[in-house]
């Protein structure tokens, strides 16, 4: 089976389709994480959302639209103790993600174990998306880089020197939240395509792949962007081709990306 034949399927351009805008969405929120080392809240509020999904599941509701807002309240609340509780941010992380995937774990076993539909969130299911999961992906998609774009010069103070960025007037503590909460729609969407045990590495390979190029801050966007919109195309390729598992390809694929940049910038 070649390229031209493979994407000719509906569900693999699907696949492109809603792959490319959450991959594009990581690879602009994660640079902020990154800098801010805040990367691993995507790993802990992942975990929240495998908890959530379970209960979704558990009740019979559609388990991302069900995701969706008990991740908000869950990176919300990481900040309400890393601002409040005066716990570390990864202190904060590690009890809100622990009680997530607990959680997870007991609604399963109540449910008569981990049943197909809960073990494709954790490893992702791109190839099965469907239209539906594809447009509600696209719109999310677009009104998070919206709002990014509309507080791009707040996002961009605080990640570079918060204490500068008070003395402008920004309010700090209100563009943190937003910043979380964003986090928590990315990562929600993030699982359907790599799933949970992998979407951090969608937030954070693209990201650190840039930075190995030292160019503006910009400029550094779009490349990360870049890298990881062509990684998501060229590891459902390889997964079809080799088949193997859709969301693993792709990250490998990041991998590798990161690899040659690091390999680039590091030659003597």
């Amino acid at each position: 089976m070649d390229i031209l034949e493979i994407i000719q399927f509906a569900f693999v351009q699907k696949a492109f389709i809603a792959g490319s805008f959450v991959a594009l969405l990581c690879s602009v929120l994660g640079l902020f994480l990154v800098l801010q080392r805040l990367s691993l809240i995507g790993d802990g509020l992942a975990h929240v959302s495998f908890g959530a999904i379970a209960m979704g599941l558990f009740f019979g509701l559609y388990p991302i639209y069900f995701a969706i807002p008990v991740v908000i309240l869950a990176s919300v609340f990481i900040l309400k103790l890393v601002k409040k509780g005066r716990f570390s941010g990864d202190a904060a992380i590690g009890i809100v993600s622990s009680a997530g995937i607990a959680g997870g774990v007991i609604l399963a076993s109540l449910s008569n174990g981990f049943n197909v539909d809960l073990f494709s969130y954790l490893f992702g299911n791109i190839l099965a998306i469907s239209s539906a999961e594809m447009y509600f992906s696209i719109f999310l998609s677009v009104v998070v880089l919206a709002v990014i774009y509309l507080f791009y010069y707040d996002l961009f103070s605080i990640t570079f020197n918060e204490d500068y960025a008070k003395t402008t007037g920004i309010k700090t503590e209100r563009i943190n939240s937003l910043l979380v909460v964003l986090t928590a729609i990315t990562v929600v969407l993030a699982v359907k395509v790599v799933g949970v045990m992998l979407v951090s590495s969608l937030l954070i390979l693209p990201a650190v792949t840039a930075l190995q190029l030292k160019r503006s801050f910009k400029a550094t966007i779009f490349i990360s962007a870049v890298f990881a919109v062509f990684s998501v195309i060229i590891g459902i390729i390889l997964s079809i081709i080799l088949n193997i598992p859709a969301g693993a390809s792709i990250v490998m694929c990041n991998f590798f990306v990161f690899i040659l940049a690091f390999l680039l910038r590091n030659r003597s």
